[in-house]
This record gives C-alpha cells, structure tokens and sequence, in this order.
C-alpha cells in the first residue's frame, strides 16, 4: 500500500524521495546511475492511462484546472474521459463504459456526480462504482494550509471510512404504507479490512494513534460489531507503538469542532465519515481544500474528501480547485510519480502561501483559471 500523503510531508509522515541527481565527470569515465535511478527516470518517461470522471457540478471546471497544471509540469499521464452525469437515468450505458475503462486502467480520477432525491431517481453512481470495484476504503486529509485562515492550528488528520455497506447499503423497503424500513449491513469480514487499513496507513505515514468512530451504545449489534472488530485488529499492531482509543459518534463531531489537534487518523463506518470529514472541512477552510482517495485491492479512484457537486457556482469560475489537485497528487504518489507529485503539491502550497491570488472561497476575489495560473506559473 503506497503512501497517501498529498503535499509536503504532515508532522514527518513522508520523506520525500530524493530527486535524481546527476553525475558529471570528464568524458573519458561514463556515470552509470544506479538500478533504483534507472527505475525511476524509466517510471517518469512511461505515459500511464488514466480514467477521467470529471462529474456533475464544478465538476469539469475542476478537472480543466488538473488538465492545465499536469500539461504545465509534463506529468506522463493521457487521460480517457468519460463525462458520466448523475442527471441521467439508471440504464445509462456510459456508467458500463466508465467501469470498464476504470478495470481496464486501474486508476481514476474524478469529481462527484449529482445524485437525485427522489425515490424515483436512479441509485448513486458514486456508491455504484466503489461497491462494483470494491473501493472499499475512503481518505479524507484534513489539515491546515498555510495562507487560509482558520479558527484552529495544528489540525493534521485523516478521516478513513468503509466505503461499501453501513447505511449507504442501499437496502431499504416500505413494509407498511407510511413504514419504511432501512438496513444498516455490518460484517466482520469488511470492517476487519478496513481497520487494517487504517492502521496500515497510520504505520506506513509515522502516525501513532488510530481513533475507533461509532454508536455502539445504541446500536450494540451492528456499531458493537465494529467496536469491537477494531478492538480485534489493534491487538495485531500491539508491537507498532500505534494505539486505539475510541469515540461515540455524536462525542466525536463535538470533540472535533472544539479540540481537533487530538485526532491523528479516524476510522468509521461510511455514514459517519460522510459526515465528519465535512465537518474537518469546515475547521480548515471549506471543501475545496480537502483531498481524498478510494482505495481497493486492485482499482483506486481520486476524488476530493468532501463530496459536493457544486451545482449552484457551476459555470461560473469561481470555484477552488485545490481539493482535486491535491487529490490528482495523491494519484501520481500512487504511481510512484514522486517528482511530479512534489512540482505540483509545492506549487500549490506556493500559491496559496503567498495570498497574492484566492478563490472567493478563501476570502480571495480570483477566478478558478487565474488560481490555476498562477499555480502554473510556480511550477
């Protein structure tokens, strides 16, 4: 499992790989760079193909702004687009050919796709794609970003959530007019997988402490089975200097908007993830700063850690794209495309730094094409 960081390292979670240094020496005595130079400067040079999703909303306004930058940094990516709309009706043959595409290149980037209210309305496409390819663990990186005000400092976490049962099943019937039933799926098998996961990154980015998010003293069979399967898991990692501690949700959500700093990596069921990462949102400066990733056995998809559509700045160039170019970092760290990655991520943390250009979003004035230029022009 590769690193998921997005930027410059969170509290020495990774050591940037050091660029490829080059030799000279008189013409007489030939450099030969070493086996993990070649590797790499091999790795640089190879296009990788890559599903674009840009989605509903912002969605392609986004997606532009990753477009320019990556042309810009001559990162070796050709993207295959498919511009799936949730505004579409439940046999729309597009998904097939989206999914197909996803199969077939094993990563993807994307914005979120509208879903409809309605109970006529087609199931999610977003909750569609990571059950059909098993994308089964979401990471939302909350933190602060230095140019962007915010209430709190110190704020450095990642909201880890189940991304394929829990509330989001999508299991649910009317048993008696004006009776509805909903059912909440908990396994052992999936929760297991995802507290791995969880404590996996927590290793792999130098973090030490994994906190359990539920509402098992209510829902003692469904929440307690998680309770208590996290529980299981952290025995496994006794030796990693990792440890658990665990929260009820509703403790959770005001614990995190009066003393953030505590939390380092949180794992939960889908539902409450939804919410809380939107919360973590709110503490750091909104939705368009927060990355995210889904991640499988064999696909990952890249998205922004906060879901929203956008639909009412639609069109009209205002929105911030950092949330989705952050995210496309964290899918070339994925490829092991470490040199483009810190161009990037450094160009944005550049831009953003220096105040001298910002979304509305922010307290700027500035359009999403001109914060993309001048990340551009910090490359």
């Amino acid at each position: 499992m590769l690193k998921l960081v997005h930027g410059t390292p969170l509290r020495g979670n990774i050591v940037a790989k050091a660029l490829t240094t080059r030799t000279f020496a008189t013409k007489n005595v030939a450099s030969k760079p070493s086996l993990a130079q070649q590797a790499r400067e091999k790795r640089d040079k190879t296009v990788n193909t890559v599903t674009l999703i840009p989605g509903d909303g912002v969605g392609k306004e986004l997606s532009e702004a990753v477009k320019a930058v990556f042309a810009a940094s001559k990162a070796p990516i050709e993207w295959e687009q498919f511009d799936l709309s949730g505004h579409v009706t439940s046999g729309d043959t597009l998904m097939k050919d989206t999914l197909e595409s996803l199969r077939r290149n094993k990563v993807g980037l994307k914005g979120t796709l509208y879903t409809p209210v309605s109970k006529l309305g087609h199931a999610s496409f977003n909750v569609s794609m990571r059950k059909d390819l098993d994308i089964y663990g979401s990471i939302s990186l909350v933190r602060n970003i230095p140019g962007v005000p915010s209430r709190f400092q110190g704020i450095d976490l990642a909201i880890i959530r189940e991304n394929t049962e829990g509330e989001y099943s999508g299991l649910e019937h009317q048993s008696f007019p004006g009776v509805v039933e909903s059912l909440k799926i908990v396994t052992r098998a999936k929760t297991e997988r995802i507290a791995r996961f969880a404590f996996d990154f927590a290793l792999r980015n130098n973090r030490k402490k994994v906190t359990c998010i539920h509402k098992a003293n209510i829902m003692k069979l469904g929440d307690g089975l998680f309770l208590k399967t996290c529980r299981d898991i952290a025995k496994e990692y006794e030796g990693s200097g990792i440890t658990l501690n665990d929260m009820i949700v509703d403790n959770a959500s005001m614990q995190l908007v009066s003393r953030p700093q505590q939390f380092d990596v949180m794992v939960m069921p889908n539902l409450y993830g939804s919410i809380l990462s939107n919360v973590g949102a709110g503490l750091v400066g909104g939705p368009g700063l927060i990355p995210g990733a889904n991640m499988g056995r064999e696909f990952a998809v890249f998205e922004p850690g906060c879901r929203h559509v956008g639909a009412d700045i639609s069109g009209s160039n205002v929105a911030n794209p950092t949330a989705m170019i952050l995210s496309s970092v964290m899918m070339l760290r994925h490829l092991g495309l470490e040199e483009h990655a810190n161009r990037i991520s450094n160009a944005v943390y550049r831009t953003i730094e220096s105040g001298k250009v910002k979304t509305r979003d922010v307290g700027g004035s500035n359009s999403t094409s001109e914060f993309t230029d001048a990340i551009i022009s910090a490359l």
